[in-house]
This record gives structure tokens, sequence and C-alpha cells, in this order.
């Protein structure tokens, strides 16, 4: 009756408001007005958003983080393809939170994806797990679209640890000779590489997910691709190029291979126009003109989005704050900044943040199986994924406090790295789990944006050098109790006088001091010791209230600290100030002479695993010299490899080359510290036999009398070396000289050959006596296994020597870097132990990098010369003794 009497009333009625079907209607007009964004995440799942089209980028990127509660959420960015790029291929561009989406999208139904931007120099930056774990999914990505370019014996570590994080411990009983049969971990996985992988995962026991994730990312830092945003362009003599843009500045790269560095300290200005890019750099004190490098783009589009890259990357990574002030607000040219919270930023905010424990399922990763190793259409990236049924764990996957349970440990200290060639050890490395560690550097002056594309960085100075830097910030009080074996876990240092503070010298993985919260972090200065005043104290009188702590109250241990935050970017311009010693050992260290401190630190950094880490963050090649003369079109094929051509600055220059004054060749030229020795090289390449003259002339303008051969004319049916010599008794004629092989020798052993040879000059028939030792002995395939048999060899170069010291010796191997490198830095480091001076392999190799690029060529061949270094000196020591007696 009601409703019959309503509908009468409302349907003659003169004034009628139909509220609903506005609504209906308003509701129509908001859902054309907004944009409905399906967003792909790097777990293969989706999720869309409707948004107005008004609104900006900033508004999109909000609800995408706080639909994945992300709390470092400065790394990450949307892509989406660009349809102005006007290119043949699909080219990706980052979402700008500064600007309106509808400016930016060209169409309604557009798909972004949410990637990391700005990757992370070292992965103990990221306090928050969950961000780790975003960092990890997108490297597995990377990887397998192989946009991330390995080498066999990284790809088999990385997917071991892959293996870990997804399905945990290797268990006999589940896990069959088989069972990586469907899983696609690395392109190009064979049943050969399944097996090391498998090896491998079998020493991952006990290891959380992200305990696995940690140390995956940590080897990945490693590689030269990682975090490099790719840019195709030409040198200047039209050659193609790759500029790669990253935390530490521009990399230049040639087929996937590195070939220059400009640090951002090094770079001036950047700047665009049309399609030409240029970087200029900063002036040397012994230069009167600025260097000023071009490279050109294929699009004046290509040319600015390379140019915004590295105005976000060195903002995000080298200052405090973006917020800048334009010199010219009127002025033409482009008007882009980064507008985002910078790095130091970031970790500034997290620090300062109580720690919550975000929970969360990892999910299985789509991209591990091998049926779904393509990537899905939309529609089948909304269909769920099952994962492989598997026994529940105790921590499946779930985010759980470290220090509640320590993850039992694969393998002691004696860790080795795998080398490049994908030989490996019976163990693989493991860096020591340290999230907490913060690492920043920033730059002191704040650049601005110019008129034209021009960007300038802050002018170097020495205030500007790669250090750590004490932060000024409030003290914080932190309570240890010791664990089990009575130790804190933390070492400390300084404290030499009154008026030298006391820093926190490394905190140990899985330790009471790596557990706690706020965590004991390098660098920290310690202002109280149990209430115990330490600004004025010494190191002796530190490390006598720590010992006494542990039998008092507990063990307790309050430590009053003002935290650092120091940054690691540029670790390969420096030698690291002090590897972690362990604590029973720290007096030794703090009072022992130079020389046997730097060997107590060698052989702590071979037992972490640091010394070799540090190592390869080292640049290959100096980004400052170049290789011009080595790459002129006569000069080519007198290279046995494209991508190992001798510095300009130091190259030997042939002055009556038959066949033209080019040699790859370099000299290098070692300083005995503390004495007047000087060691002379000639590093060069194994002869080829169009160079084989060019060899033999070059010993006879720089007069040498000794050549070193450090390889076998054939290894792995590979040709390494030609053979520049003539048989015993025979002679071989060239244009200028006569060789002959007067003697020949090989030791009891099989591991040298001795000959003696007479160069007789042709036109004058001036004789010279020449020594040629070769050894034999190196395995085709990775290092030596025992360094005794190396030492032997050095000590018969150094006896050679010692004949004519003033001349250079020839060193070569097949390309003339790697076993050439290791023994220059086996005879400096004897050198430098006979004079009781301290060794520092990475200032060796520093050294020889300056005037040879990539000496000592992968990570094996370092391990290798520094356990060769230790032993000599254990067995020096061990000399000693026994002559005391």
């Amino acid at each position: 009756m009601i409703e019959s009497v309503s509908r009468h009333v409302f349907s003659g009625s003169s004034g009628t408001y139909d509220v609903h079907a506005l609504e209906l209607a308003a509701a129509r007009v908001r859902k054309l007005k907004g944009l409905d964004l399906t967003i792909h995440f790097l777990d293969d799942t989706e999720h869309v958003f409707h948004i107005e089209k008004r609104s900006k980028g900033s508004t999109l990127l909000d609800l995408v983080y706080q639909h994945l509660e992300l709390v470092e959420k400065d790394y990450f960015g949307l892509q989406y393809p660009d349809a102005k790029a006007g290119s043949k291929t699909e080219c990706m561009v980052w979402l700008d939170p500064s600007k309106a989406l509808k400016k930016q999208l060209a169409s309604l139904q557009t798909d972004l994806y949410f990637k990391v931007k700005f990757y992370v120099s070292d992965p103990s930056k990221l306090q928050q797990e969950y961000t780790r774990y975003q960092f990890y999914l997108q490297i597995k990505k990377d990887i397998l679209e192989e946009k991330l370019i390995l080498p066999p014996s990284t790809a088999i570590l990385l997917a071991s640890y892959m293996l870990q994080s997804e399905i945990g411990d290797y268990c006999p009983e589940e896990h069959d000779e088989n069972y990586l049969s469907a899983f696609q971990l690395i392109p190009g996985q064979t049943l050969e590489l399944e097996k090391k992988i498998t090896e491998l995962h079998k020493l991952h026991k006990g290891k959380l997910p992200a305990d696995a994730e940690f140390h995956f990312l940590d080897h990945a830092k490693r590689i030269d691709m990682y975090g490099v945003d790719l840019h195709n362009a030409l040198d200047n003599i039209n050659k193609s190029i790759q500029l790669g843009v990253t935390h530490i500045g521009l990399v230049v790269f040639r087929n996937n291979i590195k070939l220059n560095t400009f640090s951002w300290s090094k770079i001036m200005k950047i700047s665009f126009k049309r399609t030409q890019f240029f970087i200029q750099l900063r002036r040397e004190p012994s230069e009167d003109y600025d260097t000023i490098l071009v490279f050109n783009l294929e699009t004046y589009r290509s040319a600015k989005t390379l140019w915004k890259s590295c105005v976000e990357h060195h903002t995000f990574f080298r200052l405090h704050s973006p917020k800048v002030k334009r010199k010219f607000p009127f002025s033409l040219g482009s008007k882009f900044f980064y507008s985002g919270r910078t790095e130091f930023q970031t970790v500034s905010d997290v620090q300062m943040r109580s720690r919550i424990e975000h929970k969360f399922v990892r999910s299985p990763s789509r991209q591990l199986i091998k049926s779904m190793v393509s990537v899905p259409s939309v529609d089948e990236r909304g269909k769920p994924f099952i994962a492989p049924a598997r026994p529940p764990r105790p921590y499946d996957n779930k985010v759980t406090s470290l220090g509640s349970k320590e993850p039992r440990k694969a393998w002691g200290a004696d860790t080795q790295l795998p080398d490049d060639d994908g030989n490996f050890p019976t163990k693989p490395p493991d860096t020591p789990f340290s999230p907490d560690k913060i690492q920043n550097y920033v730059d002191d002056d704040i650049p601005s944006p110019s008129p034209n594309g021009l960007y300038d960085t802050p002018p170097y100075s020495a205030s500007h050098s790669p250090i750590s830097q004490i932060v000024d910030e409030s003290s914080v009080t932190i309570t240890l109790y010791p664990d089990e074996e009575g130790k804190y876990g933390f070492n400390v240092k300084g404290g030499t006088n009154k008026d030298t503070p006391i820093l926190v010298m490394k905190v140990a993985p899985n330790t009471p001091a790596d557990n706690c919260s706020p965590r004991l972090s390098e660098g920290d200065q310690i202002l109280q010791i149990n209430s115990k005043d330490m600004t004025n104290s010494t190191y002796e009188e530190a490390v006598r209230l720590i010992r006494e702590a542990r039998s008092l109250n507990g063990g307790k241990l309050v430590l009053q600290v003002k935290p650092n935050i120091s940054y690691n970017g540029m670790n390969e311009y420096e030698e690291p100030p002090y590897q972690y010693v362990p604590i029973e050992d720290a007096q030794t260290v703090q009072s022992s002479n130079p020389l046997e401190q730097s060997m107590l630190l060698l052989a702590d950094g071979l037992a972490s695993g640091a010394l070799v880490a540090r190592y390869e963050m080292l640049y290959r090649k100096h980004p400052d010299l170049t290789c011009e003369e080595s790459s002129k079109p006569k000069n080519v094929n007198k290279n046995r490899y494209r991508d190992i051509l001798p510095y300009d600055s130091t190259r030997v220059v042939l002055k009556e080359g038959a066949n033209g004054d080019y040699i790859n060749a370099n000299y290098v030229n070692m300083n005995i510290n503390g004495t007047e020795i000087l060691n002379k090289y000639i590093a060069t390449q194994g002869p080829l036999m169009c160079t084989t003259e060019d060899f033999w002339q070059m010993i006879l303008e720089e007069r040498c009398s000794l050549i070193v051969m450090l390889t076998t004319l054939v290894e792995r049916d590979k040709t390494k070396c030609h053979k520049y010599w003539p048989d015993m008794d025979d002679c071989l004629a060239l244009s200028n000289v006569t060789v002959k092989c007067v003697e020949e020798e090989t030791d009891p052993t099989g591991s040298f050959v001795f000959r003696d040879f007479v160069l007789t000059v042709n036109e004058t028939n001036e004789e010279r006596q020449i020594k040629h030792i070769q050894y034999v002995a190196w395995p085709d395939h990775g290092v030596p296994s025992n360094p005794d048999q190396f030492l032997s060899f050095t000590e018969k170069v150094r006896e050679s020597r010692r004949i004519d010291g003033d001349v250079p010796v020839v060193v070569h191997c097949s390309a003339g870097i790697g076993r050439t490198g290791v023994l220059v830095l086996m005879e400096t480091a004897l050198c430098l132990m006979e004079n009781d001076e301290p060794v520092y392999p990475l200032e060796i190799v520093k050294t020889m990098r300056e005037q040879r690029a990539m000496m000592i060529q992968n990570a094996s061949q370092y391990r290798f010369v520094c356990e060769s270094v230790h032993a000599a000196y254990t067995k020096t020591i061990s000399e000693s003794k026994e002559d005391s007696r």
C-alpha cells in the first residue's frame, strides 16, 4: 500500500529529483575520468589500481608502496613502454612522480612494471628483509632475461643460493639426482651445471631463506653488469659501445666487457645537445686543459634519457638532499631534476624508526619452472601458481629473527672462491651476514641542473675523498651479553694516544653484537663502557674493561656509542684500512711490527673471504688511462686478445721495429717501500707468429737478459703462445737479429724448463746471453693446488734477476696480465718481507693496474697469490725459529 502510494506521488509530482540515478551517472563519469592501471610485480603477481587521470605519478607510486607495505621504497619505481620513443624496439621508461599520469601514459590500458630503479651498492645497507627479498627477485629476473651476464662460476653459485631460498636444505630422501630437472635457474642450464649447483646446495644446509638471499645479493653486487642502466651509443670512431649508469658513475662497455669507468668524483659536468652526450672530466693538477668526452646516441630522446638517468643516479647516491636552487629559473633547456628522496635520506629515515618485523610469505618463483621461463602473457599472469609440494619447515618462507635461531655454519674459515672458468672448490664463499651495516658517502656541495641539458657535479677536493665520515648523531646505549664462548662478537681499534677515539673495528656475524637492537656497527665510536668514560682512554684500557665485563654482573656489557655512517661505494679506488681480526688476536695486532700485523690481516682476510671481496671491487682498467695506439687499424692484428690492450702512457715503444713502433707490452715498475730497490718488468702478451720479430727487437732495444714464460704453448687445445725460440742447437734468423738455443734443461720435477739463448745482432755481430725460464706446471684449469712449487719458481726468477738488476725482466703468459701479475706481486711481496716492510696485496695490484690493465685477471689468481705470500711468510718465520735453536 505504501509502495503504491509512493509511486503515485512521485510520478505525479512537478518537482522531482532522482538521487539514485544521478549517483549512478556521477559514478560512471568518475570511472571514465579515472584510469585502471595494472601493475606487474616482481613475484609475477599483478594488481589493478583505479586512480584519477589527473593524478601525478607520485600518487600511483604511493598506492603501490602501500599495497606492498614497502618501507625502503625509494630504491624502486614503475616502468612502462614509451609510445613516443620512435624506435623499432620497445623502449621502457620510468614513471615520473612529479608529472601527471595523463601526460605520461598514452593508453588507458597501459601496464606498468614494478622494478628496482637504483641498485644498492651493498645489500647490508638495506635494513628490511622484505626490501632485500624484492632485490633478490629483481636480480633473478635480470639473470634469466640475460640482462645480467655472469661467468659460469658465479652463475652456479647464485643458482645454489636460489635453491636454498626456494626449497630449503638439501635432503637426500626428498631430492634425487634429477631434482633440478624441473627448475630453470640460469640461462643455458645443462646437466653438468646442475650437478655443480647440487654440490653447492648441499653446503648451504641450515641457512634461512633470508640468509640465502643476502648471500645471493652479496655475490651479485660484484658482477660487472650489476645495477647498470645501459644505453646504446657510438664512440669517437663510431664503434658501438654501451654507456652504463651506476652508483659509481658512468661505465663504458663493449660486447658486455667493461672498458672504462668514470666515477662521479672525476666528472665535473654532464650535458647533451641533440644526439650528442658530453662528459667533462676533472682537470688534473698537471693539466692545463679540460678533458671533454663526446658520445653519439641514436636520437635526441635517447640522449636526454641517458642524461636524466645520470642526474637521478648522481643525486640519489651522492647527495644529502635533492633540493636544488636554479641559477637561471627562466632559461631554456631541460628543467628536469630528481625530486625523490636520496639514499642518505632513506637510510637515515629507516635508522630512526624502531625495527618492525614485517611478516610476509615468499612466493615460489614462477621464473624457476622450466615450462614457465618465458614471460607469461597478461592472461597467464593472473592464474594462480601452485608450488611443488614439500614437507613444511619450521621457518618455511616466513620472516624470522636471526637472533632467535642462529643458522648452522656450512663450512669453516678455509673458504675458497670459484675461478672464472667455472672450476669450483669444495666449499663456496660465505660473506658475513650484516644487514644492519649502513654505509654512505655524500657530497658536501649541492649541484644544480643548468640550462641546455647541463648538469654540474660538485668540484673534487680533499673533503670529497672516499673515506668514512662520522656523522654527528645522538649517542645510543647498547647492552650485550656474551655468547656460550664468552665473546661479544666485536673488536675495537684506536686509543693509540689520549686524543685518538676508540672505534668499533669489526662486528662478527650472528654474534651478540650483530643480533642486538640497535646493532653495533663498524666505525661506531665508543663513548662509555659500563659507565666508564672512554673519550680520553687508551686501547689497552678499553680491552681490559671489555674483558672484565665478562666476569661481572652476568657478563652484562653496556656501551654508549656514537653511530657512524660510512660509504663503501668507491672501494675500487681505495685499500681497505683494515680487515677483521679475531678478538683474541687484537692485542697481538695492536703491538706487533708492521709486517707481522699485515700478515695477520692477510690471514684473516683469506679466512673470512673479505680479502677477495675487496679485490673484486677494484677497477680492472684505470678510468683515466687510454689505449688508443692499440686500436689503430695497423696495430689491431698485433693484439692476441681484442680487449687486453696496453696503456698509451706506459707502453713499450720500439725504436727500430720492422713493423712499426707498436707492441702489446707495458713497463711495470715496482718500488720496494723503505728501500731504494726498483724492480723493473716488461709485461707483455705471448708473442704471435706475426709479432715474434717485434718481440726480439724489444729484447734487443731494452737490453733484457731474462725472459720469464708462465704458460705452455697450447692449453685445452687452444694456442696460448707462438713458439718464438728455436730448438736446441738451432737458429731463428730474423731481419735484425739471430737467436740460437745453446742449452735446454728441465728440472727433476718437470715443472720448470731452463734455456740459454745467444742473441746476435746481424749488423754488428754483437752477442748477448739471454736466460729463458718457463713454468710449465700451472694447470690448464684454475691455479696451482700448492704454493710451494710456485714459490720455488719465483726464487729461481729472483736468482736470475740478481745477475743484471738494472734492466727490465720480460714476463709473459698468454695475455700478459693474469699469471704475469701473479709473479710480479709475488716477487714484490718477497722483497718487502726481506726488508721487514708490510705487505698489502691490493695496493700492489692497484700499482700494477696503473701501469698495465687487468693485472691479476681473476679472483682465484688473487686468492692463490695471497695464500702464497702468507705461506712464504710462515716459512720464513719457521726457518728463523729453527736457526735460533
